[in-house]
C-alpha cells in the first residue's frame, strides 16, 4: 500500500521544506487574513464556540490566529489512538503553547479504551482496509464519538477546511449552518478562501508550528494506518484513505446526517 513520493524522483531531495515549496502569497492574502479574523470574531460572539483542530498547517494557523486576537475560542484535538509519532509531538508543544494563552484553552478528546479495544479484537489492526464500512466504523469510534462530546453544548465550532482542499469541498462555505436546526451549531471555514501557498506563506511570516510531516509531502494528515505521502500529480488528499473510491474520502467529521449521498458523496470536514 505504498506510493511513489516526489522523493522518489532523480535529483530530489529526501525531504524537502514545506515553506519553501509552498509559501506563495497571493495578491488577495491580507485580506483574506482580515477575513478570516473577522470571521473568528464572528464565532466568539455566538458565545461558546471552538475549534476543531487536527493539527494540520491549517488548523495551526487558526489557532495562531486565535492567539493573536486573544479570542476567547477554547481549542480541541481528537487523539485517536493511531496518529503519527510527528503527531503527537506537535499536540505536546500545543500543550505548552496554549497553556500561555488562558482564553483558548486546549482540551483532548480521546475515544472509548474499551470500545476501541473490543473493535480490533474482533475485526483485527487491519479492518480499515477490508472494507468503507469496517474502516467508516473505526473512524466513528475513533473520531466521531468523541467529536460529539467536544461539541457537546457549544454554539459554534471552526475549521481549517478550504475550498482547494478537494473537489468535494469546492464548494465550502465561510459559515455553514447545515447543523444549525438540528445539532444548534454553526461551523464556520474562516479558511475557506485560502490556497495552500496562503496558508504557507502565514506560516513563515508569522513562524507558526507545524507537522514535519509536511515537509515530507504529506499535505493532509490523519491517522497512521490511513495517511500517506502523496506523489506527483495526485490530488490534495490523495493520502487518505487511498485504497478507496475518490468519492468516499472522508471520515464523517465534516459530512451532514443525510448528505452522505449528495455533493459528491460528500457534505462541506477535516
Amino acid at each position: 500500500m505504498s506510493a511513489h513520493t516526489l522523493s522518489d524522483l532523480p535529483g530530489a531531495p529526501a525531504q524537502a521544506s514545506a515553506i519553501a515549496l509552498y509559501a506563495r502569497a497571493t495578491a488577495s492574502f491580507d485580506g483574506r487574513v482580515a477575513e478570516a479574523v473577522a470571521l473568528l470574531r464572528q464565532a466568539a460572539d455566538t458565545g461558546a464556540a471552538t475549534q476543531a483542530s487536527s493539527l494540520g498547517a491549517e488548523d495551526m494557523v487558526i489557532t495562531h490566529l486565535i492567539n493573536r486576537h486573544a479570542l476567547p475560542i477554547p481549542v480541541f484535538v481528537l487523539e485517536t489512538g493511531a496518529l503519527y509519532a510527528e503527531t503527537l509531538a506537535l499536540l505536546d508543544r500545543l500543550q505548552t503553547q496554549q497553556a500561555a494563552h488562558p482564553q483558548a484553552p486546549l482540551t483532548i478528546y480521546r475515544p472509548v479504551a474499551d470500545a476501541v479495544v473490543q473493535f480490533v479484537d474482533r475485526e483485527g489492526a487491519d479492518a480499515m482496509y477490508r472494507s468503507i464500512e469496517l474502516r467508516k466504523a473505526c473512524c466513528g469510534l475513533r473520531k466521531l464519538e468523541p467529536l460529539g462530546r467536544a461539541l457537546a453544548g457549544k454554539s459554534a465550532w471552526i475549521t481549517g477546511l478550504r475550498r482547494e482542499q478537494s473537489g468535494a469541498r469546492a464548494e465550502v462555505p465561510l459559515i455553514d449552518n447545515a447543523e444549525q436546526t438540528t445539532k444548534g451549531l454553526l461551523k464556520f471555514n474562516p479558511l475557506a478562501n485560502w490556497t495552500w501557498g496562503d496558508v504557507w506563506n502565514y506560516i513563515a511570516l508569522n513562524q507558526v508550528a507545524f507537522n514535519p510531516l509536511h515537509d515530507q509531502f504529506y499535505p493532509s494528515i490523519g491517522c497512521a494506518p490511513c495517511t500517506r505521502a502523496i506523489a506527483v500529480g495526485e490530488d490534495f488528499r490523495a493520502g487518505r484513505w487511498w485504497w478507496e473510491d475518490e468519492a468516499a474520502k472522508e471520515c464523517g467529521l465534516h459530512v451532514a446526517q443525510g448528505d452522505l449521498h449528495v455533493k459528491q458523496q460528500e457534505r462541506a470536514p477535516a
